[in-house]
């Protein structure tokens, strides 16, 4: 289970490295993506709050990366944190995610982005649910949830 040291170390330090990387010039990107995806994803954009795909959704499935399909988080980690954006409290392994420190908007956050394709997902902060105490808000212009009867490829 990570813990806000460990995500503080790992975007201070250095974070796990992925088993393959997925590396697309911003063209690329653009004829797989759509829009909204691109916006998110690529140039670090925000979705409305509560007026997207996943923020009531709490279906069982797995949750990937929009981008590369990467598994990011499983819905068992995912709760109704009243932010406007999907919540998770934990991903689904240990090197599913990246972390940086985020300085925009004049506030100071961590980053979460995809650890294979570095796409962005949204932040982590430390008010979550215990016993890990953190949470994910995720854009979910980012994720695509796969039904529990799916088999992942």
């Amino acid at each position: 289970m990570l813990r806000w040291k460990d995500i503080l170390y790992y975007a201070k330090y250095s974070n796990p490295e992925p088993l393959h990387k997925v590396e697309k010039t911003e063209e690329e990107w653009r004829q797989v993506l759509t829009p909204a995806q691109y916006a998110v994803l690529r140039e670090k954009g925000t979705e409305p709050p509560y007026r997207n795909a996943y923020c009531r959704t709490y279906e069982p499935g797995t949750y990937t990366c929009a981008a590369c399909g990467q598994v990011l988080f499983n819905s068992t980690e995912k709760y109704h944190a009243i932010s406007g954006w999907p919540s998770f409290t934990q991903p689904a392994s240990r090197g599913a995610i990246r972390y940086t420190f985020d300085d925009s908007h004049h506030m100071q956050r961590i980053e979460a982005l995809c650890n294979v394709c570095d796409s962005h997902l949204g932040h982590v902060f430390n008010d979550g649910p215990q016993p890990g105490g953190l949470r994910y808000c995720i854009n979910s212009a980012s994720l695509i949830r796969l039904d529990a009867d799916l088999e992942l490829p």
